[in-house]
């Protein structure tokens, strides 16, 4: 008796391989992204932009706080002082930690040379980290 063939026919066998093409296209992505942001990481000089209102400088032992109000007096902290003890202060601080950052705010009706004449006296002392702080876009904008 002849009940015919109970034959399979071999079905698509799965790929074993993996497919390369979407990692190297991520890996390109990431590359590009990272040549583009490199050069803007490299700047000397930081600027910070508080969010909010309630933002406040970091209490962290690695910075300080400098500022140079209209009439051009120099403070540390909420310290008025000399430009001698200001620069003492500033190099004292240096010597604990050279790699102290130091927050710089100075009013905005102080001329340009008066604020490059401070980061000389900070950088003389050693720190080479200064960011500036600066108030929200909109609550200067309110002014």
């Amino acid at each position: 008796m002849a009940f015919g063939r109970l034959e399979r026919t071999p079905g698509a066998m799965p790929m074993s391989d993996i497919n390369m093409t979407p990692l190297i296209d991520v890996m390109l992505v990431l590359l590009v992204i990272f040549m583009i942001t490199a050069p803007l990481m490299t700047s000397s000089l930081k600027l910070d932009l508080p969010k909010t209102d309630a933002a406040q400088p970091s209490d962290a032992p690695q910075s300080i706080a400098v500022a140079l109000d209209k009439d051009g007096r120099t403070f540390f902290g909420d310290e008025a002082l000399e430009p001698a003890a200001f620069a003492a202060r500033v190099a004292a601080a240096a010597q604990r930690n050279p790699q102290t950052e130091v927050q710089l705010r100075a009013d905005r009706n102080v001329p340009y040379g008066r604020v490059a004449e401070l980061i000389g006296i900070v950088q003389k002392a050693g720190l080479s980290r200064i960011g500036f702080v600066t108030e929200p876009a909109a609550a200067a904008s309110g002014s």
